[in-house]
């Protein structure tokens, strides 16, 4: 991305890499801050829905497992595979109703109700398939530093459904 983005912006690896801290993996934050750093952009967020979306010529797709394989693999390891913001239309692409079911047939066991990029009326949509299908409903602030609009702790998950999942995962403890 950043190779196709210097062709029109002055944007670097190297100033991209200064804008990684130590031990952090470098994604796309990192890459709106570079652009502020430019002057390119004001905001994280304009960043991400001027240049770095996934509708952007300069969008660089990478491999990620079919839904449901990646439910499997992480039940298979004793994670609990919950669904985040399944209904962030404005990210881009969402999978469909048919994409859902194969990942509830995996073993997906909580969807991501409470998050702002979920449009409220996919919202109670969502409260429905998961109870139709015994699924916990889990929140999120999605929240990844000062540089975005999302706030600390502005959807949350319960804390019986937080014990659930502490209670549903059979993997090793980390610590």
């Amino acid at each position: 991305m950043v190779e196709l983005m210097s062709e029109d912006f002055p944007i670097t690896w190297d100033l991209v890499e200064e804008h990684v801290t130590e031990g952090a993996t470098v994604g796309r934050p990192h890459i709106a801050d570079a652009l502020i750093a430019l002057g390119v952009v004001t905001t994280r967020s304009e960043a991400f829905d001027r240049i770095l979306t996934a509708r952007s010529p300069y969008w660089v797709s990478h491999y990620a497992p079919h839904p449901a394989h990646a439910v499997a693999l992480i039940r298979a390891a004793g994670g609990v595979p919950v669904f985040a913001h399944p209904s962030a239309f404005n990210r881009g692409a969402v999978v469909g109703g048919a994409v859902i079911d194969e990942m509830i047939d995996a073993g997906l066991l909580g969807l991501e109700v409470e998050h702002r990029d979920n449009p409220e009326g996919a919202r109670g949509e969502l409260r429905t398939i998961a109870r139709e299908n015994g699924l916990l409903v889990t929140g999120s602030s999605d929240y990844h530093g000062s540089g975005k609009p999302n706030l600390l702790g502005e959807n949350v998950t319960t804390r019986e459904t937080l014990e659930a999942i502490a209670g549903l995962a059979t993997g090793t403890p980390l610590g």
